[in-house]
């Protein structure tokens, strides 16, 4: 294995995206923004000025080229100043870019990747419901083809629909046949939150209050047989698309996310260790202290390059799904152990309101748990490692 430094249009975007932070992103508006759980579609605007989200759309489709590193670096990059606006970047560059590019009919390419590559729409997902969680290919929520296979009648309620208020569409999982056997009985849908039969609940959840965590209920929607991602050629075809390339990355938003909380979390920890005084000199001089924050420096390290290594091979089309596996149940649990040891550095003020050494530990809670917990990574690595069981 080789290693070489950042090419230059990777050194250069992180500079772009730092001098954006600092102007469009002050620490005191990002924290009224998460009590609000409210995300401003001013900054998102302008984030799409800077081309961002059409780092994942070719450009005949208005991106700038399918570069997965770079839109990894985006979201590692903002979510050093929390989720506010990496939260919705993942979902318009990540859930609908990426997954239209791989998954979508060409007539859905050209009618929603212009878009999505400006940033004009936004997606969420509608995946988990209730009663089903880790095992999607369960989905309960039904859909039958009606009007001669001219639209689709949907019934059932997802469940953990981040931004589905927010969203233009949600990208949704469901059971499209009751006789076909399991994987061979599911599609993957395009439906708009404000189709009549939708209703959505806010629930309660930690973390990530860059917008609200929903349920949405479907009672007789219906949506037209040419929002069936792929086209209606692809119904029953949901499964293979779920689990294609665009779910290796998926991995890899998670880990760019954990990553870039806990690189803030040890840039605060660090500063604040060479500002605060006890025992008479500075807190960095005492061994304890010096130890944590190498400590924590030496394991960002190493999720860096687990993290650009698996991004690395999503973006030259290799096999990664061990790789973004491993990467994901890596940097997720180890930015977990790096940001509460950074709060334990501060102490009490690593609880307080006053810093946002809290927001970073409420936020890095989630990160083992979602898009795909660690102990499901575990068992995606061995299946693929073929370990007998």
């Amino acid at each position: 294995m080789y290693f070489q430094d950042e090419p230059e249009h990777i050194v250069l975007l992180r500079q772009q995206l730092q001098r954006f932070i600092e102007a469009e992103m002050p620490r005191e508006k990002v924290r009224a923004w998460e009590k609000a759980c409210t995300f401003p579609r001013d900054v998102v605007a302008k984030l799409a000025d800077l081309g961002v989200f059409g780092l994942t759309v070719e450009e005949e489709y208005g991106g700038l080229g399918r570069d997965v590193v770079a839109a990894v670096v985006v979201i590692e990059e903002l979510a050093r100043r929390g989720t506010a606006i990496a939260g919705p970047y993942i979902h318009g560059a990540f859930y609908g870019g990426l997954n239209i590019t791989e998954s979508g009919s060409e007539e859905q390419k050209r009618r929603l990747l212009p878009k999505l590559a400006s940033g004009q729409i936004l997606f969420a997902y509608g995946l988990s419901e209730p009663d089903v969680g880790g095992d999607l290919a369960e989905v309960k929520t039904s859909a039958r083809l009606i009007n001669g296979g001219k639209s689709v009648l949907i019934n059932g309620t997802k469940r953990w629909c981040t931004g589905a208020r927010d969203a233009d569409y949600l990208y949704c999982l469901v059971k499209s046949s009751a006789d076909a056997p399991k994987y061979k009985n599911l599609s993957l849908v395009l439906i708009e939150p404000n189709t009549p039969g939708i209703t959505i609940h806010d629930v309660g959840h930690m973390g990530l209050q860059y917008t609200h965590t929903t349920d949405v209920i479907f009672e007789d929607v219906e949506i037209p047989a040419s929002n069936i991602v792929g086209g209606p050629d692809d119904w029953n075809c949901g499964w293979k698309k779920l689990v294609g390339p665009a779910l290796d990355i998926e991995r890899l938003e998670v880990a760019a996310l954990a990553l870039g909380i806990a690189r803030a979390a040890v840039e605060d920890a660090w500063s604040y260790a060479q500002e605060r005084k006890q025992f008479g000199k500075l807190i960095s001089g005492h061994q304890a202290i010096r130890h944590a924050l190498v400590e924590v420096r030496t394991k960002l390290r190493a999720c860096e390059h687990m993290l650009y290594h698996a991004a690395w091979l999503a973006q030259e089309g290799r096999e990664c799904a061990v790789e973004s596996s491993m990467a994901k149940l890596f940097v997720a649990d180890t930015c977990m152990d790096i940001v509460i040891a950074c709060q334990q550095v501060m102490g009490a003020y690593g609880c307080s309101e006053e810093y946002d050494m809290a927001r970073y530990v409420r936020d890095m809670t989630v990160m083992p748990i979602i898009g795909g917990s660690s102990n499901m990574q575990r068992n995606n690595i061995a299946a693929r490692m073929r370990l007998a069981i």
